[in-house]
């Protein structure tokens, strides 16, 4: 690969190259379509890490991908300069992307990177899986036998990831295209260029999971047709990551690991005394000094840990700067095979490793984010249970009735799709539900709560 066929602002659905307009770049017109989604919106109400209170300000999915997406932004921005500054002799289309548009790239890509998650954050994902795992020899095994091995892991292994790119840019609300967003932009939040039957295969951070469902397949190989990574199989259905696939990562790894610690001391589990060394061991031992003496001059301890998110954030954006500088040969070979963060100096290393240890001992085990995991089993498997039958046995009458409340977009033409797409439509109506709104459904269906006529 090389950094001129990185980019192109063709977009998904459509022949024609991406418009423009006197104020917004291509991939602005990206960043807008998908903030002005209801995809998009509906990430407000759905879980981060943990329940969302009523009482306390902690992150959903929603102002966590708004900040991912502005760490992005910068991330984009310097490492755009950077290149543009590496080849002072390239054309002005060039330097014009590098120094301008890449950070509207980076920050689209992170601002979409959950918009495929189900409700319950990653339990969510645990909770389908599961469901099909445990019927796929009993209710589900006529459908089963109807899937390919790769289909029928888009049930058993189902990945948010190969979501995303399904609600980016699939026909379901009747747009060709979907969102209509450019190639760049979605190259850059594929971060598992396979298919779900080449994932997991060895070491290699391409095939960690997977990128998209079988029923994305051409759009996917649209996408890498279109910048030509090196492919990692003879059929073209795994790839080496595109290289601003790594920003748009390392963007999500910085916020999530220091948005997480703040939640929970924020939360009152975690007190300030063993918040503040946990982020402070990120910075040099030259920096601590000057930042704790601005820490004794702050007298509340929510905005200390503020303080040190910023501070720290800022430290990390500049290290994976340096990281994506040194390994650029790799990064064009499609050889990196582990992240930015990974490859930081220490002491950040060492903290950010760390970080991640007390985060799963201390708040990812902790007993209402536990409690919301079982929730989402509950909810979803039960949504599952409802909706499953009635579109394998449409002809039966509680299905007929049940088929009346999915809303049209999510209908299927049982004379023309295929079970696997009858499936993977009621996936998409259950996985795009908010938290609450799942829950009310469940409770609904279930004959828990009544229904109210509004």
């Amino acid at each position: 690969m090389n950094w001129e066929q990185l980019y192109h602002p063709g977009r998904v659905g459509k022949n024609s190259l991406a418009g423009t307009d006197d104020s917004r770049n291509p991939y602005q017109i990206d960043y807008d379509r998908i903030i002005f989604s209801s995809a998009f919106r509906r990430l407000q109400d759905k879980t981060q890490v943990f329940p969302l209170p009523a009482r306390h300000l902690v992150h959903n999915r929603l102002t966590h991908s708004l900040e991912v997406a502005s760490v992005g932004r910068s991330l984009g921005h310097k490492v755009g300069l950077w290149l543009s500054e590496q080849y002072p002799s390239r054309e002005a289309s060039f330097h014009r992307f590098y120094t301008t548009e890449l950070s509207s790239v980076i920050a689209s890509a992170c601002l979409a990177h959950d918009i495929g998650n189900p409700p319950f954050g990653h339990s969510g994902e645990k909770a389908i899986s599961n469901y099909f795992i445990q019927e796929g020899e009993k209710s589900l095994k006529a459908l089963k036998a109807q899937c390919s091995p790769a289909q029928w892991l888009n049930f058993t292994a189902f990945e948010g990831n190969a979501n995303g790119l399904r609600v980016l840019t699939s026909d379901l609300h009747g747009s060709v295209g979907g969102m209509r967003l450019t190639y760049t932009t979605l190259a850059s939040m594929i971060k598992y260029p396979c298919a779900a039957d080449k994932s997991g295969k060895g070491k290699s951070i391409h095939q960690k999971k997977y990128g998209y469902f079988e029923s994305e397949k051409e759009t996917f190989q649209s996408i890498q047709a279109t910048f030509q990574p090196p492919a990692l199989d003879a059929e073209g259905t795994a790839y080496a990551r595109h290289p601003f696939v790594y920003l748009v990562e390392a963007a999500d790894d910085i916020c999530y690991q220091i948005m997480d610690i703040e939640d929970a001391h924020r939360l009152g589990i975690i007190p300030y005394a063993i918040v503040e060394p946990l982020i402070l061991d990120f910075l040099p031992e030259a920096e601590k000094d000057s930042v704790c003496l601005t820490l004794k001059r702050i007298k509340d301890n929510k905005q200390k840990v503020g303080y040190l998110r910023a501070i720290v954030i800022h430290y990390l954006v500049d290290a994976c700067v340096n990281v994506f500088q040194s390994k650029e040969k790799e990064l064009l070979a499609g050889t990196l095979s582990n992240s930015l963060m990974d490859n930081i100096p220490e002491p950040a290393a060492k903290a950010y490793q760390q970080l991640a240890q007390f985060s799963v001992t201390h708040i990812y085990n902790y007993a209402a984010v536990v409690s919301l995991e079982i929730v989402g089993y509950k909810v979803l498997g039960g949504l599952l249970e409802e909706w499953l039958p009635a579109v394998l046995n449409p002809d039966q009458p509680i299905s007929k009735k049940l088929l009346t409340l999915l809303p049209e977009e999510y209908k299927s033409d049982f004379e023309s799709d295929s079970l696997y797409i009858r499936v993977l439509r009621i996936l998409d109506f259950i996985s795009g539900m908010t938290d609450n709104y799942a829950v009310s459904m469940y409770r609904h269906l279930k004959g828990i709560d009544l229904p109210e006529i509004k």
